[in-house]
């Protein structure tokens, strides 16, 4: 008879991930006390097991506040899981001729917290390009893949997610909630969304939503280049048709279905 697998838990493993899961929240750094009031440990046990993970990259500290976040490593383990799940694997054609028939810079990305995170990029053909963001993260209201990302949520689950006046990065940024709903329900609408220099003067993006075979948004196609090459024309023709198009292509290989 096999014994159960809970037998063999190793308590300070347990631990140690219970404090790297405390960084899944919106939260990006936390320190020792507050981490020890929230797992119920002692200040030292939570001192050594971050000391542990920081040595091998999996925690950062914020040498200004003492704090920490989370490592490189992470972020290496999530690619990986990724692309073992396929998502990223899939994803390379699909960027690369994304990036030739617009000529501008695609990207994969997906949802962390309130934030996007960019996984995967292919520069565009332009002589003038946008530079690549890989590993950046971005605000979800004033991105086009943010917005790709949330537009499917309910009003309620937005207004749980953004609390108070939304930050202001251009005189374009939507800082109200409602500003900000009425634009989601337009990307439901039309099936893309829209980063008009909202995030960046001079920068205009567009983003579609990628689902899986569950029919959740896991992660948003999007493409960006410079204001005076992505006009209105374009925006209107080829590019959200392009970017509509393989954002279905790349859900359907991953099991989506309408």
């Amino acid at each position: 008879m096999r014994r159960d697998k809970s037998n063999y838990i190793i308590q300070s493993v347990a631990h140690a991930l219970d404090v790297l899961e405390e960084f899944r929240g919106e939260t990006d750094e936390l320190g020792v006390t507050e981490l020890s009031k929230k797992l119920k440990l002692h200040k030292n046990n939570v001192f050594r097991i971050l000391a542990t993970l920081q040595s091998r990259n999996y925690i950062e500290q914020n040498k200004s506040n003492d704090n920490y976040k989370l490592g490189i490593k992470c972020l290496e383990l999530g690619q990986t899981f990724i692309h073992q799940r396929g998502l990223l694997k899939q994803a390379k054609l699909v960027l690369k001729e994304l990036a030739e028939t617009t000529g501008e810079t695609s990207y994969l990305s997906f949802l962390r917290g309130n934030e996007v995170v960019y996984l995967d990029a292919v520069e565009g053909t332009s002589t003038v390009r946008v530079v690549s963001r890989v590993g950046l993260h971005m605000p979800l209201h004033a991105s086009a893949a943010g917005k790709a990302l949330i537009a499917f949520e309910s009003d309620e689950d937005l207004a749980r997610r953004f609390s108070g006046e939304l930050k202001r990065f251009t005189k374009n940024t939507k800082t109200s909630l409602s500003e900000l709903i009425a634009d989601l329900q337009n990307v439901r609408k039309l099936g893309y969304a829209t980063d008009l220099e909202e995030f960046e003067d001079g920068l205009r993006c567009l983003a579609a939503p990628i689902r899986d075979y569950t029919r959740k948004v896991i992660g948003a196609l999007s493409v960006s280049g410079p204001a005076h090459r992505i006009s209105e024309e374009r925006i209107d023709g080829l590019i959200s048709v392009e970017v509509v198009r393989l954002a279905q292509s790349l859900s359907s290989r991953l099991g989506y279905r309408e």
